[in-house]
């Protein structure tokens, strides 16, 4: 609940920076490029400075998941210049359906060739002699990017759309999760929360010091500075904030979050920190218990020009919303059902919907600082798509939002006037707001039927996110829950 801010210095800071460049189009071009091969030479002496012994190649598959290779140090300039390779199904983390095929692709497909983003190479503070690079995928049959691949797709997205528009898109994320503790061996159902339910309560955040530290120290060695943090009110619920940045540092400041967290679980779960036989668990999970609070991922946005002025902004404007930033607004809401296809990404994420009474965002609407909307219009010239959960593939959401605010622009849809009231209390009196999908199913029905928001996700990609979700809201439907049977074995007669 806490929020991303994004002054004035810290935005010339990010321009600063300059863009994230369209990926190279081809794999010869990728192996060939004398820019490329001088970066490598240049990281081969900070390897060696280091004493870097071992390398992790990584990609970002379908789902979110981190996949990909380690490899000794030895071999940095061969694979950091040829790529590693894998079967294409690595983006849909070489899962199976229930019919036991493989997901998207099946065993005799070919081999995607990962080629290392040498911007993103870094050492890892909880083991110096481990570096990581983060990658973007080639077809190797026909030499081109792989459409399959999330984090290349956003990086040619965010450039189109900010050609198109002539302004830079700004995206901070609120990703909340919960620390949690389960005696070792146990199953998932013996987790509970480390702390207790209470929001902002600084004991509450004081039992989780010894984990909030860690993960402090790892993200500013990794070049991730959380800004504001707060206990949140579910049990071990922390929020921990990023600042604003390009899309796709973003994304990847998200990704390295989750990896840092689970890192820190297994280095208090080794210190005994919270009991020498208790393992903790760091769980991005949207809805881990019923009555409290689910673990959102607000996506905070913003265009800005080439002089770092906020062109969302107008002081006099409806919520202080200038044209362009109601137009983008607009957008997002004629497409927020389509778009929960990809930010409400998990069968767990619609329990969010329906467990009322925490401030969940259900209904399309939009309005100045209130939490009962779609859309928070969270201060001048910045808003916040609030249908989106820790569980999302971060990748996929922003590239869904720009294609949805840039339909609303192109189209200059007007939101209407902001809801100034409680939402709730406006259904409670008998008005009527559109609500977000009742379930996963629902939100993949849109997802199909949104030529916009599908566009986010173009040719193969579309194919196996659709493979790989729908697959899973299948299973939820074939599984006999503990729910059902407390329910009905023994009802009749």
């Amino acid at each position: 609940m806490a929020t991303a801010e994004a002054g004035p210095t810290q935005v010339q800071s990010v321009l600063a920076k300059g863009p994230i460049a369209d990926p190279i189009p081809t794999l010869e071009e990728a192996r060939a490029d004398a820019t490329r091969l001088k970066g490598i030479q240049e990281i081969r002496k900070q390897i060696n400075e280091h004493g870097i012994k071992y390398i992790f190649f990584q990609q970002v598959s379908v789902s979110g998941h981190v996949n990909g290779k380690g490899v000794s140090a030895t071999m940095w300039e061969r694979v950091a210049e040829d790529g590693y390779q894998l079967v294409y199904g690595a983006t849909a983390d070489l899962f199976v359906d229930r019919e036991e095929r493989y997901i998207g692709f099946g065993p005799e497909e070919s081999e995607l060739a990962a080629i290392a983003d040498l911007d993103t190479f870094r050492q890892l503070p909880w083991d110096s002699r481990v570096a990581r690079v983060f990658c973007d995928c080639y077809d190797t049959e026909t030499g081109q990017l792989l459409e399959a691949d999330p984090r290349q797709n956003l990086k040619r997205i965010v450039n189109e759309v900010e050609q198109e528009l002539g302004y830079t898109f700004l995206c901070g994320v609120e990703p909340e999760m919960m620390w949690m503790k389960r005696p070792r061996g146990s199953d998932a159902g013996a987790a509970e929360g480390i702390t207790k339910p209470w929001c902002y309560h600084i004991s509450q955040f004081e039992e989780l010091r010894p984990i909030i530290l860690d993960v402090i120290d790892f993200g500013e060695k990794l070049g991730i500075n959380p800004s504001y943090g707060d206990h949140e009110d579910s049990p071990g619920q922390l929020e921990l904030n990023f600042l604003f940045d390009r899309a796709v540092r973003t994304a990847d400041n998200l990704s390295t979050y989750r990896q840092i967290c689970q890192a820190v679980a297994r280095k208090h779960t080794r210190e005994g920190t919270y009991g020498d036989d208790v393992e903790v668990l760091a769980t991005f999970m949207p809805k881990p218990f019923t009555g409290v609070s689910a673990n959102g991922a607000h996506h905070h946005f913003t265009l800005v020009d080439e002089e770092g002025v906020n062109v969302f902004y107008d002081p006099d404007g409806p919520a202080k919303l200038s044209e362009i930033g109601l137009q983008f607004m607009g957008g997002i809401l004629d497409h927020y059902r389509g778009l929960c296809g990809i930010t409400a990404s998990t069968v767990n994420s619609y329990k969010r919907f329906w467990d009322f009474g925490f401030w969940a965002p259900i209904y399309k609407d939009y309005g100045w600082q209130n939490r009962t909307t779609l859309v928070r219009v969270a201060s001048g010239g910045r808003f916040e798509f609030r249908a989106v959960d820790s569980a999302c593939n971060p990748y996929l959401t922003q590239a869904a939002l720009l294609r949805a605010g840039l339909d609303g622009v192109k189209r200059k849809l007007d939101p209407g006037k902001p809801q100034q009231r409680n939402v709730y209390d406006v259904l409670a009196e008998g008005g009527e707001i559109p609500r977000v999908p009742e379930h996963f199913g629902e939100a993949l029905q849109a997802l199909e039927e949104d030529d916009v928001v599908r566009s986010a996700l173009p040719g193969r990609l579309y194919d196996v996110y659709m493979h790989y979700k729908r697959d899973e809201w299948e299973r939820f439907l074939s599984a006999v829950t503990d729910w059902e049977r407390e329910r009905y074995l023994d009802v009749l007669p």
